[in-house]
């Protein structure tokens, strides 16, 4: 069963990214909290606000590998990781944070540079959305 995702919340970048990341709930209108955490929606997937990078990247998509494999004669060379993300998907079914689903633990979010952003820890453990 789903669980509410909640600041705090451990992601991961697959295949791409080196280490784990966190997700950062900024609160919009009034704040839903979860366990005295604030609540994610699907809408909080900004880069580097929502989803902070998650250390090194080595998609030769990335053009900031690309151009460092390049440079070392098609070494593959990872690089500083910025995310490119689009929206989590999909959201919880009907539990809605204001307008926005709220988001679940089984939510994904893709990276322009081909990785797939997964929720490894929803950072709470007791709240189970549908």
């Amino acid at each position: 069963m789903p669980l509410q995702t909640c600041m705090t919340a451990t992601l991961q970048c697959v295949p791409f990214g080196m280490t784990p990341s966190a997700l950062i709930v900024i609160p919009k209108g009034t704040p839903v909290m979860v366990n005295g955490l604030l609540a994610a929606t699907i809408m909080d997937f900004a880069p580097t606000v929502n989803i902070l990078p998650f250390g090194m990247c080595s998609s030769i998509a990335n053009p900031t590998v690309a151009a460092a494999t390049a440079a070392a004669s098609g070494v593959l060379t990872p690089m500083p990781c910025v995310p490119v993300t689009t929206p989590w998907s999909p959201g919880a079914l009907k539990v809605k944070i204001g307008v926005f689903p709220a988001l679940t633990n089984t939510s994904v979010c893709n990276c322009a540079w081909g990785g797939v952003i997964k929720i490894t820890a929803p950072g709470q453990f007791t709240v189970n959305v549908t």
